[in-house]
């Protein structure tokens, strides 16, 4: 039952920094297409592929279950927004935008992934650091 109260504060905090977060872009760059919606999931593909291999059974952090999943699970999961994503993505199909659409598919899917990438190389090379 513990785990399903610290998720549930996670994704609180996730969608509150989602909110924020894909605001604070439309505002500065507008709303002509999705950079928010896209920024908010790369940033959280990074920030899980980093959490995910520094506090790994070979990382560098020793973090239990419980803040793993608020972090993993409540966290990231309440920040990322392929749910919206998705959606933008439709609107832009039935506003016949089909470059836009095609564009935010193709960048959204390769940044994520080369994020969640990034993520882990750094994690990597912080668990190797011999610290003295």
């Amino acid at each position: 039952m513990q785990s399903y109260f610290w998720i549930a504060i996670g994704g609180a905090l996730g969608s509150v920094a989602r909110y924020w977060c894909s605001g604070a872009v439309a505002r500065l760059i507008g709303e002509t297409f999705p950079w928010g919606t896209m920024i908010v999931n790369v940033s959280g593909s990074f920030i899980i592929g980093l959490f995910a291999t520094i506090t790994g059974p070979d990382g560098r952090l020793m973090v239990g279950t419980i803040p793993r999943q608020l972090v993993m699970l409540g966290i990231c999961g309440g920040f990322t927004t392929f749910s919206s994503f998705s959606l933008q993505t439709l609107g832009l199909f039935q506003n016949g935008e089909w470059f836009y659409a095609g564009m935010n598919i193709v960048v959204s899917v390769i940044l994520c992934l080369i994020a969640v990438w990034a993520g882990h190389i750094i994690a990597g090379h912080f668990n190797a650091i011999k610290w003295v």
